[in-house]
């Protein structure tokens, strides 16, 4: 892609969300062709809407880390996006139904950095990024269907666009995460109290830390390192669950705590 059809792809894209509008396939000559072309149309995105009132980025997410939201989307590689400032929740969450086009929600292992992960030499592994992690929460990540038909989308478009993401509520951390084997631990998700699906942290590339280095490389690869007190989604443990007006969501991960949405 060049700077003009980027310039046009992202200037379609934002006003989308701008104007809680869906949208339909980009035009093939503006459409990104491959995984590059996918995080400078997000970067330039990501400017749009910022500019247009939309908040500055708080954090990122990280979708397709788990074998259920692979098998769920039939992407079978890790997509990340940004999360906005405005959107983010602690603790209990309540969030207007009408404000999303199509609103669902994902039980997530959420990471805070105390340090950022800048470009370095050799590529960042799970032991390389675990001294940057301050505290290990849990998560509901909030996503939106912002398209006529998402299976008609390319992926390199989903990505542009964040891949979903619409927000989140974020639980309280723990600093002790140490003391706690991430990989073992069982995350579980209601909908009005009724279970609608589990999952376990090793389900996320086999250990959550696994994702977190992959972001670190991703996101350096990318132009985007990252920083000191970001939180990072590290994917879904249960597949993701669309949500109606006045449904309350429930996630609880052991040693992590609980996290609540409402939608009103």
């Amino acid at each position: 892609m060049n700077a003009s059809d980027i310039e046009r792809a992202a200037t379609i894209i934002a006003d989308g969300r701008l104007e809680h509008e869906r949208l339909g396939p980009l035009a093939n000559e503006i459409a990104p062709e491959n995984e590059d072309d996918a995080y400078r149309l997000q970067a330039a995105v990501s400017e749009r809407l910022s500019a247009g009132g939309y908040g500055e980025p708080a954090g990122r997410k990280i979708g397709c880390t788990t074998p259920v939201m692979q098998e769920f989307l039939q992407i079978p590689n890790p997509c990340a996006g940004f999360v906005y400032a405005p959107t983010v929740r602690e603790g209990e969450g309540e969030f207007d139904h009408s404000s999303f086009l199509h609103v669902g929600v994902e039980c997530e292992i959420v990471v805070r950095l105390g340090a950022g992960l800048p470009p370095r030499p050799l590529p960042y592994d799970r032991s390389a990024v675990e001294p940057a992690v301050q505290a290990v929460m849990s998560g509901i990540e909030v996503v939106d269907d912002r398209w006529n038909d998402y299976r008609s989308i390319d992926v390199a478009t989903l990505i542009a666009d964040d891949f979903f993401g619409a927000g989140c509520v974020i639980g309280e951390p723990v600093t002790a995460w140490r003391d706690l084997d991430l990989a073992t631990l069982v995350g579980r998700m209601s909908i009005n109290g009724r279970e609608v699906g589990s999952g376990a942290g090793r389900d996320i590339m086999g250990h959550p830390l696994e994702a977190l280095a992959w972001l670190a490389n991703s996101a350096i690869r990318h132009g985007s390192p990252l920083r000191e007190g970001e939180f990072v989604f590290l994917g879904s443990l249960v597949e993701t669950k669309w949500i109606e007006r006045g449904d309350v969501v429930e996630i609880e991960i052991n040693g992590l705590g609980r996290a609540t949405a409402r939608f009103v």
